[in-house]
């Protein structure tokens, strides 16, 4: 039963859509488990460029099945598009399975996320505004929208009363907006009844068989470790778990299924929206890795914070998630640096601390304890070996790898498909 699970081990934009490409020749299911249009993935295929924000990037791969599981939540407008985006650039679709209990992202969810964050002012959590929040909240409450309602009229005009019975009051009398026509949301959701018709499936029972006939699956996450609700950095987080035990909820297969979990790092940090980021950089250090980089949102379009490497947030996620391997991308990205800071432990209140700390107000003070290792000069991007590396980035890869507490299996050294360097298989 070869189960993969491959996530982000920072605040996600970690490059999880080319290590998921680049295993997806190899695998026949690729499963995204969480998450929703708040995610975006750059897969480079030659000389052509996918950002796909909803889809699982083995949708790219022939003879790869992508499947979008339950606990994704699917705005049908944004899946659509994107499907059609593919199939006028030649890219088969038809293989895509949809959970019929995955979440509907509903207009009124949109329109809450909004309000809301703009209310929130100074306060704000950063989302993207597509209504990922809400809807996981209305999950939990017990009054979403899943999928196979799409095909009970009756049943959806039911929960659709439901769940405006209280946005309607909210958005008149707290945010001072018009209410939302049942009648109007309703019709707009059937009308993608038919379209997505040929994509929904038991995903549950589909991917537990293609297990029991030994089929290689790979679950993928959206967004990063120190994003998950429960073991991010909270309150600045997703709405989701996009750790590895967000694969079995979010998939419907059971724990002992799993066998690998492989972490996706990038070379240095980044992260988009607000909170804690102990290494970020406000300098031109800061400003050449986001331009070299090209460290700009997949799906928000907005600039990401950057900073150097947190190996105590590699260790973390090393923990979390049980991961048995790193995947390290853009390591091209630090050629030219004379030397190269890397955060190995935080001062807080005069106290060396090597673990990330549970505390969020210790977090929010931590200041970065660097250790600085040699860079180099040469051009990494048509290495195929480790050995082909210079000296240097080879000392630097270990050097991250002893302080992670993984071994790192496969190096980016360029954003294109073949320019990775693969030290260990991953199957």
């Amino acid at each position: 039963m070869p189960a993969l699970v491959l996530l982000g081990a920072q605040w996600g934009d970690e490059g999880k859509g080319k290590a998921t490409d680049l295993l997806g020749g190899s695998v026949d299911y690729v499963v995204r488990y969480q998450g929703g249009n708040n995610a975006g993935h750059t897969v480079v295929v030659g000389d052509q460029k996918y950002a796909l924000h909803l889809l699982p990037s083995g949708i790219l791969s022939p003879g790869c099945t992508p499947v979008i599981g339950n606990g994704v939540v699917v705005d049908p407008s944004v899946l659509l598009s994107e499907l059609s985006g593919l199939n006028e650039r030649g890219v088969d679709t038809s293989k895509l399975l949809i959970s019929g209990n995955a979440h509907i992202i509903t207009p009124y969810n949109v329109t809450v996320d909004k309000v809301t964050e703009r209310f929130l002012g100074k306060r704000k959590i950063g989302t993207t505004g597509r209504g990922i929040g809400p809807t996981y909240a209305d999950k939990i409450n017990r009054v979403g929208i899943r999928v196979q309602d799409l095909y009970d009229e009756s049943i959806l005009t039911q929960k659709v009363e439901a769940a405006l019975d209280v946005k309607n009051q909210m958005l008149t009398k707290l945010y001072n907006r018009r209410a939302i026509a049942v009648g109007q949301v309703v019709e707009e959701l059937l009308d993608y009844a038919d379209k997505l018709a040929p994509y929904v499936a038991d995903t549950v029972l589909v991917l537990n068989q293609a297990l029991e006939q030994d089929k290689v699956v790979l679950f993928e996450g959206g967004q990063g470790t120190l994003l998950d609700i429960d073991h991010g950095t909270y309150p600045f987080v997703t709405s989701s778990n996009p750790t590895a035990g967000g694969a079995c909820t979010g998939a419907g297969v059971g724990p002992t299924k799993i066998s690998r979990v492989i972490g996706i790092l990038k070379a240095y940090t980044t992260r988009v929206g607000a909170g804690p980021f102990p290494t970020e950089l406000f300098d031109e250090d800061g400003e050449a890795l986001r331009r070299i980089g090209g460290e700009r949102g997949v799906t928000t379009g907005r600039d990401r914070r950057c900073g150097w490497f947190d190996a105590v947030i590699a260790r973390y996620a090393t923990r979390v998630n049980g991961l048995t391997d790193f995947f390290l991308t853009k390591l091209d990205v630090l050629t030219g640096w004379e030397q190269i800071p890397v955060c190995v432990a935080y001062e807080i209140d005069g106290r060396r601390v090597e673990e990330l700390p549970y505390s969020q107000t210790d977090f929010h003070h931590a200041k970065p304890v660097y250790e600085m290792l040699p860079g180099w000069n040469e051009d990494i991007s048509k290495a195929k070996s480790f050995s082909d590396l210079p000296k240097n980035a080879q000392a630097y890869v270990k050097a991250l790898e002893e302080m992670s507490g993984a071994p790192i299996s496969a190096i980016g050294v360029g954003p294109g498909r073949t320019e990775t360097i693969e030290i260990n298989s991953f199957l």
